[in-house]
């Protein structure tokens, strides 16, 4: 009976290519190819490393598709790896579909931890760092956006996000206005990298940073934002969440007291409030 191969998902670096594992380079070496989310870029960083490795492209758009056909060559013995551009796989990058395949074909599948930019920035940011939640990119409609954020309002834990450069204002922007300008908050941006900064303060104070810096403005961003204090505030947050939304449908009183219900909070915190 053949013997399945393993799946290794490894991580790569963020930006300083010394942070390339020693471990890691050898897996890459050892496997019979490499599945990649850009093979162009991922191509770049093997050849840097004298690693020949074939490349196997693997993206967003292919990966319902290709998935069986890289297990099937796990199944028949081969061990695959498994890169995104940067960073370790799965986190806001493609690679979810096939290690879900991989593990419910039977196929071991085992990590080569490395570089994380989430986890670069939490490590560095002076923010609660006990529970965290990770919610990735915010969606690039503004609307839908607002509305994501609006929900966060009273998440306890701490809020970590990942942005572009091109939305990285209007996002501040919505967090200002959804969680108030007085919310701590870090902007870690281009970590590893020759241009990393990262900056704290207050929501407002780094969506001025922002304004006035068009460097600040440049390249890719962990938006770090501290979580709703576990008391009435909170609660107040919840409520208020609620009745913005309960307004929609039903008159303000009305809608003020079943938000207060449900949230614990005063409703007298609640009733008017724009």
């Amino acid at each position: 009976m053949q013997v399945p191969g393993t799946l290794f998902v490894v991580a790569t670096p963020i930006g300083n290519l010394g942070d390339f594992t020693p471990r890691a380079q050898q897996v890459l070496r050892e496997v019979a190819a490499i599945c990649a989310e850009d093979t162009r870029r991922s191509g770049q960083l093997l050849a840097h490393f004298g690693i020949a490795t074939p490349l196997l492209a693997l993206h967003e758009h292919n990966e319902d598709a290709i998935a069986q056909r890289i297990v099937a060559r796990l199944l028949g013995g081969e061990s695959l790896a498994l890169v995104s551009d940067a960073g370790t796989p799965l986190v806001s990058d493609p690679g979810f579909r096939l290690v879900r395949a991989a593990r419910a074909a039977g196929v071991k599948v085992s990590p080569v931890p490395g570089a994380s930019a989430l986890i670069a920035a939490l490590s560095v940011a002076g923010l609660p760092s006990d529970r965290f939640a990770f919610e990735g990119f915010l969606p690039a409609k503004a609307s839908a956006r607002r509305e994501r954020v609006q929900g966060l309002v009273a998440e306890p834990r701490t809020l970590i996000f990942y942005e572009s450069s091109h939305r990285i204002e209007e996002t501040l922007a919505d967090m200002v206005q959804a969680f108030g300008g007085d919310r701590p908050a870090v902007l870690a941006r281009e970590l590893t990298k020759l241009f990393e900064t990262v900056l704290d303060g207050t929501l407002a104070d780094l969506l001025a940073k922002v304004e006035t810096d068009a460097d600040q403005r440049k390249g890719e961003f962990v938006l770090l934002v501290q979580g709703a204090a576990e008391d009435g505030e909170a609660k107040v947050a919840e409520g208020l969440r609620l009745y913005a939304k309960l307004k929609e449908h039903l008159p303000p009183s009305t809608a003020a007291k079943l938000a207060a219900e449900l949230s614990g909070a005063p409703r007298k915190a609640l009733y008017g409030a724009e």
